[in-house]
């Protein structure tokens, strides 16, 4: 990101951990905190007027939830990166929200590093997955002896893969590749065929499981 400051968006319904993590991102050299809501619908007003690059999204916010607040964000403000924050330690809240377009997971119950460190990657472009969830699907993936393909990958369909896993949309991916919307989803039909996936869950536990979508 260079000198330029990460500005972060805290969306949290708890004012005192809504403030101690105002705090704690606020002494960060790096990062800069621009604005504070304490529903969802606040954040994405916010995030409309403050243009913040990372927004700290609490799921469990009363009203419009972090969920909603999420895709609404992706709607509107696809440029705007989304850190989903839960006490929930469970896969199905962590693929929930990466469908709903954010770019990454992380507990509150995690340390202050791990929670500076989510923020980071997120701000780059990376995403960050809580290992204390992201462990709990390899092993259900371990546990199944999920077999390798029988037919080979192509370069294309894993790329397409990863980034459907990543949340893009069919059109985001033809963009990005400079292909069409009908050559993303052949080839999307093609990978999901050859690794017996049946939907997005599907190709989010694939990417987990491959190590497609670890911090980095």
């Amino acid at each position: 990101m260079g000198d330029k400051k990460v500005r972060v968006l805290i969306a949290e319904d708890h004012g005192t951990m809504r403030e101690g993590m105002r705090l704690l991102l606020g002494q960060e050299p790096d990062m800069e905190v621009v604005g504070l809501a304490a529903v969802g619908s606040e954040a994405v007003r916010l995030s409309r007027e403050l243009k913040p690059d990372v927004v700290l999204m609490d799921i469990s916010m009363s009203g419009m939830d972090g969920l909603e607040a999420t895709r609404r964000l992706r709607e509107s403000h696809p440029e705007v990166k989304v850190l989903a924050l839960t006490r929930h330690a469970d896969y199905g809240f962590m693929a929930e929200m990466l469908r709903a377009g954010a770019k990454g997971y992380v507990l509150k119950q995690s340390s202050s590093d791990d929670l500076i460190r989510a923020v980071r990657a997120v701000a780059a472009g990376r995403s960050y997955l809580d290992p204390a969830v992201t462990g709990k699907v390899v092993s259900a993936y371990t546990e199944k002896r999920l077999a390798e393909p029988k037919e080979m990958v192509s370069e294309r369909e894993e790329e397409v893969l990863r980034l459907i896993a990543r949340g893009h949309s069919n059109k985001e991916i033809a963009a990005r590749l400079s292909v069409s919307v009908k050559t993303v989803e052949a080839h999307k039909a093609n990978v999901m065929r050859k690794l017996g996936l049946g939907g997005r869950s599907d190709i989010v536990d694939y990417a987990i499981f491959r190590g497609w979508m670890k911090n980095s």
